[in-house]
């Protein structure tokens, strides 16, 4: 199975001291997905200029998209599932993993399983923010799995490689990252087996041309 891992900042100053704290937390959860026949792939927003003005994939005449923006599409199409590694900004999610995400249409996320991994510099682990991302990530069409990862004073658990600094705390840690991680590994492999026996799309049929497609007759 294939996951994907968005990292939601594009800080890469200081201060915050450290500048990119969530890319810690986004190689921790690369490490303790990446088991047995299973393969990740961080999808970081610093690697991608989608410019600044706003203009979806599914705006796009076929195979006129920029290139980035149909990596990015093709690389969803085709994953499992996914994991969504945000901070809090004012109670709700990172605005740099909303603007990536905000490109593309449910169909390309749709029928497969997401976790939520939310992280800070403080005391609550962005758990706030993981209410209104259930909202968010339902829409889009990945619907998040019940438990979820949330890591308080998150420089004080990892290092800059995604290790556990506390090698006392390290398992612990892990088997707090497992429980989330098995239940999307679970689920993922369930919406798999079940998309080979039949396309969900023929089913529902996805929107594809316009968010008016939404509506109601």
């Amino acid at each position: 199975m294939k996951f994907l891992i968005f990292l939601g900042t594009v800080r890469n100053s200081s201060p915050p001291n450290p500048p990119r704290l969530g890319l810690r937390v986004a190689k921790a959860c690369v490490a303790q997905l990446h088991q047995g026949d299973i393969s990740v792939e961080l999808i970081d927003p610093l690697d991608f200029d989608l410019g600044l003005i706003f203009k979806p994939h599914f705006a796009y005449a076929q195979g006129k998209a920029p290139a980035q923006l149909q990596f990015l599409a093709e690389k969803s199409a085709a994953a499992d599932g996914y994991v969504m590694v945000s901070l809090e900004y004012n109670h709700s999610m990172s605005l740099a993993l909303a603007h990536l995400l905000n490109h593309f249409g449910s169909s390309l996320f749709s029928y497969k399983p997401s976790a939520i991994v939310t992280y800070s510099a403080g005391q609550w682990g962005g758990v706030r923010v993981a209410v209104g991302m259930r909202s968010f990530l339902s829409e889009l069409g990945c619907l998040p799995v019940s438990a979820m990862i949330h890591i308080p004073k998150a420089h004080e658990v990892l290092a800059e490689d995604g290790h556990f600094l506390e090698p006392v705390d390290a398992e612990k840690w892990m088997s707090y990252f497992s429980r989330t991680f098995t239940q999307l590994t679970w689920w993922a492999s369930a919406a798999q087996n079940q998309r080979n026996v039949i396309d969900p799309h023929k089913l529902a049929p996805a929107f594809k041309r316009d968010p008016s497609q939404k509506n109601s007759p």
